[in-house]
């Protein structure tokens, strides 16, 4: 298949995103167009690892680099303050100075910690991201969003840290179960509901063909999410304003993934039900149309939405809500799309109204 080249812009510096097969094993090639070959850490999980490490060292050790390995276990609740202590004392034990990159090979579990890592080890060192997932592909590897999680909230302990280079291989997304790459789909669709209508109308034409991983579908989603995440970034590397929008589902699906400790929805699941909910929210508070919120909530359908586990409540989904980052004052801030292709951040003081739709997925409404 042809590569595709994305530019992404920020305050610093540009960085390239490259899609295309078979990039893993070109890693030490690329990054040697960045950095002189020296030492550098390349983070894994031992899932991803098994499947691809070998590979990316190869490409690495022909160029000159000298690698060292730390690997986590595959999963949320490696991605905490502990889970970061344990890669500094690796950093530490490698001999890397601030012009060692790190490399994160995974999904965004490893994305995020070893981005995390990066942005605050000697104060930064380059970070450069290997995706692995779906849902990294095509959100977490790009935009700078690095963070752990805490048990009151996730990804409450982070900062905004750009990669210096980004390489997507889609071949490697036929390695994941079923389940892991239908749960990145979310992400996929959230971009054509909140930013690209001209997106949302290919993926109702087309999102069959991505579920089968078709390549040249697969990989022109992957592009299409990325630029649309590029255009929101650019206008709002930091999180002022507008990059909210990228929060769509996340409110109500972060809660889910804390209130079930991390160990039973993916995150694409979670966010799936999220954006599911705030559908029916901005309906509610009159913000989108009926036919336009048939249209969202039958693509959204097409993929299976996780039911809840049985001990799950609304007061425990309710309560990691209030420890959500988007907070201001006692109202929630919930991004809403008000028509397809662009959304809104609309502040909800209306408890019993979010509790309602809490209660709607958990009787299976």
């Amino acid at each position: 298949m042809n590569r595709q080249e994305i530019i992404v812009k920020t305050r610093g510096f540009d960085y390239r995103v490259l899609i295309g097969d078979n990039l893993l094993a070109e890693t030490g090639s690329f990054l040697q167009t960045l950095f002189p070959p020296g030492r550098t850490l390349l983070v894994s999980d031992e899932n991803v690892f098994s499947r691809c490490g070998e590979q990316v060292i190869c490409s690495l050790a022909a160029e000159g680099w000298q690698v060292k390995t730390a690997l986590v276990k595959p999963g949320e609740r490696s991605k905490t303050l502990s889970g970061a202590k344990r890669l500094y004392n690796t950093c530490f034990e490698s001999g890397l100075d601030r012009s060692s990159p790190v490399i994160a090979l995974g999904g965004g579990v490893v994305g995020d910690l070893a981005g995390f890592v990066a942005a605050t080890f000697m104060r930064r060192v380059p970070l450069v991201m290997l995706p692995t997932s779906l849902l990294a592909q095509v959100d977490s590897s790009v935009g700078g969003k690095v963070a752990v999680n805490h048990p009151l909230g996730k990804n409450m302990i982070g900062t905004i840290y750009p990669p210096r280079l980004v390489l997507i291989d889609p071949l490697v997304l036929k390695t994941l179960s079923p389940r892991q790459y239908r749960a990145g789909t979310a992400e996929v669709i959230k971009y054509g509901i909140i930013e690209d209508e001209d997106f949302f109308l290919w993926l109702e034409d087309n999102l069959d063909l991505l579920l089968a991983l078709e390549p040249g579908p697969l990989a022109d989603a992957i592009a299409a999410s990325i630029r649309s995440k590029a255009r929101v970034v650019e206008k709002d590397e930091y999180e002022q304003d507008y990059r909210r929008i990228l929060n769509f589902g996340h409110t109500i699906g972060h809660a889910l993934e804390a209130a079930t400790a991390f160990r039973y929805y993916l995150h694409g699941e979670a966010v799936l039900i999220g954006m599911h909910l705030a559908v029916k929210l901005a309906q509610k508070l009159s913000y989108l149309d009926f036919a336009s919120a048939e249209r969202i909530n039958r693509l959204l359908s097409r993929i299976k939405m996780k039911k809840p586990p049985g001990d799950l409540t609304v007061d425990k989904v309710i309560g990691k809500l209030e420890h959500d980052k988007k907070r201001q004052s006692d109202d929630l801030i919930f991004v809403l799309p008000n028509r397809i292709g662009s959304a809104v951040m609309a502040p909800v003081s209306d408890k019993q109204m979010i509790a309602g739709l809490v209660e709607s997925y958990l009787k299976g409404d």
